[in-house]
């Protein structure tokens, strides 16, 4: 009898400690999985802009900005140098290679843009708070709005170029019929109506699922928008079974390659696949950008930027902008 509940207790711990493992390897974590991460010291960085995150963050949370704007070149949508990365990270104490956790507002990308970074520059302990500081809120906990500072670091930054994919790579493996390729974008963009580079439409044989179709509800941030909606809680991700349906054409065995505009919103959906179990997940990093502009790319549905009207429109809005501050003008006299 003592050997049989000495058995059953070890089995019962060993158990315990898989789960441990496993929830602490899953990418997207829950409020009280981010009140465990800061119980163990976890780094807990706030993407968003200053103002945001003084009007109110978790609690020792440290933050260098908006990091889509801070990181990225404003033209290219590309990273800027490592060298300067490391040391906007080494100065906010920003560690790769300890634990992180990364949020933003709930639904926000940019916060998987802030994981994906952390893995391309060598993390491996990064996790995300998919609904971030409006579910911290909502459940009462405590806020500061005092800035939060860590001592300064000395990290190297060793870029994983085998978790991205190059323009170069992504021409031969548009040819491939064994790669599966998403296109995250929204429908007008892959059709080519909503045209943000030289040309529109989207990379042949690739899949339309909008990042969106994550979400409880794919249309939260548009009603949001147009003051349907209260609040951003149709930003939550689907159930994962609701997720393992919207993906449930795709092979998890198979590589697959995500793209979007610039990278942001690609990082969001190669996330959720990772965490659903696909097991060779890349992001296209200059997405449209470098497919788009790339005159030597195939195109489908190809439709091309009028630089000729768009300028017209331009001056038309400028008019439109000199003769209301004429009136205004007018008016204060």
């Amino acid at each position: 009898m003592y050997r049989l509940m000495k058995y059953f207790l070890s089995t019962s711990l060993l158990l315990i400690s898989f789960w441990a493992v496993a929830q602490k390897n899953d990418a997207i974590i829950q409020t009280d999985q981010v009140q465990q991460a800061l119980a163990r010291g976890a780094i807990i960085w706030d993407v968003r802009d200053e103002k945001s995150y003084l009007e109110g963050h978790i609690p020792g949370a440290i933050n260098i900005g908006d990091a889509g704007n801070i990181l990225r070149d404003a033209n290219k949508e590309d990273y800027i140098s490592t060298a300067k990365i490391q040391a906007i990270f080494d100065q906010a104490g920003l560690n790769v290679n300890q634990d992180i956790v990364v949020y933003g507002s709930r639904g926000n990308p940019y916060a998987y843009f802030g994981l994906y970074t952390i893995n391309y520059f060598g993390g491996k302990q990064a996790q995300i708070y998919h609904d971030g500081i409006d579910a911290w809120k909502s459940a009462g906990l405590p806020i500061q709005k005092e800035r939060a500072t860590v001592p300064a670091v000395s990290v190297v930054l060793v870029p994983q170029p085998q978790l991205v994919v190059s323009n170069e790579e992504m021409l031969k493996l548009a040819q491939s019929k064994s790669v599966q390729i998403i296109d995250a974008r929204t429908p007008d963009e892959f059709s080519g109506k909503d045209v943000r580079a030289i040309r529109g439409g989207h990379i042949p044989n690739a899949i339309n699922i909008p990042f969106e179709e994550n979400w409880q509800d794919p249309a939260a941030s548009i009603k949001l928008s147009k003051k349907q909606v209260s609040d951003n809680s149709g930003m939550t991700l689907k159930s994962q079974s609701d997720l393992k349906k919207l993906y449930s054409r795709l092979d998890p065995n198979q590589e697959t390659v995500v793209y979007c505009q610039s990278g942001v919103r690609a990082s969001e959906t190669a996330t959720v696949l990772k965490n659903l179990g696909f097991k060779k997940v890349k992001v296209y990093d200059s997405s449209w950008l470098g497919w788009g502009n790339n005159l030597k790319a195939e195109v489908a549905d190809e439709s091309f930027l009028n630089v000729g009207a768009l300028n017209a429109k331009m001056a038309a809005m400028q008019n439109k902008i000199n003769q209301l501050e004429e009136t205004l003008r007018a008016r204060g006299n």
